[in-house]
């Protein structure tokens, strides 16, 4: 690993790639947050979980719809999938070209909204989770599958409004010769806020300091074990009542030397740890070996990701194309292929904080239960 810690990999990147910014340790510091949740995202995909995923969606708090909260990653019950093709391919793909594909016409059906998105635009820059109609039981999603000499194949996922779990990143940066950053403690609280609010599996601390889960089954009457047990049982469970409203809560953190390691946890850490049903530590040894392979020794498979890396950092405006949610085209298909083949890497990058002694191949399998629930019965559709 060629460094020791986040800080000094923050200080490389100001040095070499944010010269011309105002503040380049500030904007170093944004660009790993932006590659956290990168990562979080094909980390996702490669599990198997792309045609369920949406991005930045509002989400209410359980059973106070008058409350929101936009979620990093929320994964949906897949309600119908469909593929079409487009040929020959004439860019953009954009929402009003994709319904006609689906033979929907210029307008979405009544009591719905298209929206003005663009799958993938004249300069190749691809959408990802790409909304296209918003409905009021869900979202219709375009995902580009493949583009070649033929044309460009497209899959659409017609999405539960309801997720059945969330994915929030979480990584604060500190100032030079500052020890903390003045809304760490803040951002955290966030964060828990969130990720104790929103799933109709809540938390109850005992006198004795142990933690319960609770849920209101809807005859009212209040159903209650231990929380590690609960949680087990509801995912292992087929019982509407258990399963309506319930989400998985997982935060994704990183270290800046200021917040925490995963074996020293901080203020901070153990407030988000008690929240998340799921917290994953992303090791600065993790991200350090991303970024040199990214950026600062580039491997030849990831060359059109740094490519569209250092495009979208030259201090223009209006030119970033690596985000999660807006991504060059051949940046995408390389990301995509490393995290596919280097899937026995993801078990070495994140330790699993909370539960304790779990791992990230049961996190994985854990999805993979609530993905293949019926959730049309189970949420009455």
């Amino acid at each position: 690993m060629s460094y020791e810690s986040v800080d000094r990999l923050q200080k490389a990147l100001s040095d070499e790639v944010f010269v011309y910014a105002k503040d380049k340790k500030k904007a170093a510091g944004r660009a790993l947050g932006t590659v956290v949740e990168i990562i979080t995202f094909y980390m996702l995909r490669s599990w198997g979980f792309r045609d369920c995923v949406a991005i930045e969606r509002p989400l209410s708090e359980f059973a106070n719809p008058d409350i929101t909260h936009n979620v990093e990653y929320s994964l949906h019950p897949v309600l119908s999938l469909e593929r079409a093709t487009v040929s020959p391919l004439r860019l953009p793909l954009s929402s009003t070209k994709l319904l006609k594909l689906l033979g929907t016409g210029r307008q979405a059906p009544r009591g719905e909204l298209c929206k003005s998105n663009t799958l993938l635009s004249s300069s190749n820059v691809l959408r990802n989770a790409c909304t296209i109609i918003e409905a009021s039981c869900g979202p219709l999603i375009a995902h580009l599958d493949n583009v070649d000499s033929l044309g460009a194949q497209i899959s659409f996922s017609s999405l539960h409004q309801e997720p059945y779990a969330i994915f929030e990143c979480k990584r604060v940066g500190v100032e030079e010769g500052m020890r903390k950053g003045p809304q760490t403690i803040e951002k955290a609280k966030q964060g828990a806020y969130v990720a104790r609010t929103v799933s109709a599996l809540q938390k109850v601390r005992l006198r004795n300091g142990k933690v319960n889960g609770v849920i209101a089954r809807t005859d009212g009457s209040l159903y209650s074990k231990p929380y590690g047990i609960l949680i087990k049982e509801v995912v292992s469970s087929n019982d509407p009542d258990l399963l309506k409203g319930f989400i998985l809560t997982v935060g994704v953190v990183s270290n800046h030397g200021n917040w925490f390691t995963s074996e020293n946890h901080n203020k901070e850490l153990k407030v988000l740890a008690q929240s998340y049903d799921w917290l994953l530590f992303l090791t600065d040894r993790a991200l350090s070996e991303f970024i040199d392979q990214l950026l600062l020794k580039p491997t030849k498979d990831l060359q059109p990701a740094r490519d569209a890396f250092l495009a979208s950092y030259t201090g223009s405006k209006g030119a970033n194309r690596f985000t999660k949610v807006k991504m060059d085209y051949k940046a995408d298909a390389a990301l995509q292929r490393y995290f596919e083949t280097h899937q026995d890497r993801l078990d070495d990058w994140f330790n699993v904080i909370t539960p304790v002694g779990n791992s990230l191949k049961s996190l994985r399998g854990t999805l993979g239960k609530l993905a293949k629930k019926d959730w049309r019965r189970i949420r009455g559709l």
